[in-house]
């Protein structure tokens, strides 16, 4: 079990991450946010209804704790892949809302209970669990679809970083031409004609692009 103040460190790097992926919705359109930025449909507001509902699971159900909102059960074969995408009935809103209220009574969970409390979870291999595993769960999850929020919103329009603050201390336009050219001269510089992405094959766009078609 980690002690209280590791404990502590890993739930205020979480709060700190959940307010970055919704940071990242600021400024932009109905489309813009549930547009699919990825082949497999990746769109920022999905990512926050995902990241909602699992975490709701997670530090609910798990700990005998149920969040008191209804949730399509873990096993619904008809749920699949539904919590990575919103329909048009969904309102922006209403999903960083019900994200807000999720990590609200996870925080309490996090803080009533010890690192080493038993969970069970129904969806793992070896479904017995602490508080800590969780923790530790949560915070990569949301770590990584951090990371997929920043790539998506630098696509749409080219912004950076994971607070406002941080946003007005990046890097002008001409420095991030300057550097996109870099990067791309040296990979052209060993993957033309290698079989690789050559020019025009690649994928990347130039900051102030879409990235997408």
């Amino acid at each position: 079990m980690i002690d209280e103040p590791a404990k502590e460190a890993l739930h205020r790097y979480l709060r700190s991450l959940r307010e970055a992926l919704v940071w990242k919705l600021d400024g932009l359109s109905e489309y813009d946010i549930r547009r699919p930025l990825t082949s497999t449909g990746t769109n920022l507001l999905g990512l926050v209804k995902h990241l909602s509902t699992w975490e709701a699971r997670y530090f609910g159900e798990v700990f005998d704790r149920p969040f008191p909102e209804p949730l399509p059960r873990w096993d619904d074969p008809e749920a699949r892949g539904t919590d990575m995408w919103a329909t048009e009935r969904e309102t922006r809103e209403e999903i960083v809302g019900r994200y807000r209220r999720v990590a609200e009574h996870s925080d309490t969970t996090i803080t009533t209970l010890t690192g080493d409390a038993p969970g069970h979870v129904p969806w793992w291999p070896r479904p017995e669990v602490t508080l800590t595993e969780i923790l530790v769960h949560i915070f990569a999850e949301t770590s990584r679809h951090a990371g997929h929020a920043d790539i998506l919103r630098e696509q749409l329009d080219g912004s950076t970083g994971t607070t406002a603050e941080h946003a007005a201390a990046e890097p002008g336009e001409e420095y991030r031409r300057a550097q996109y050219a870099k990067v791309e001269e040296a990979a052209r510089a060993v993957g033309v004609g290698g079989g690789e992405n050559g020019p025009g094959g690649g994928i990347g766009t130039p900051p102030g692009g879409t990235g997408v078609g």
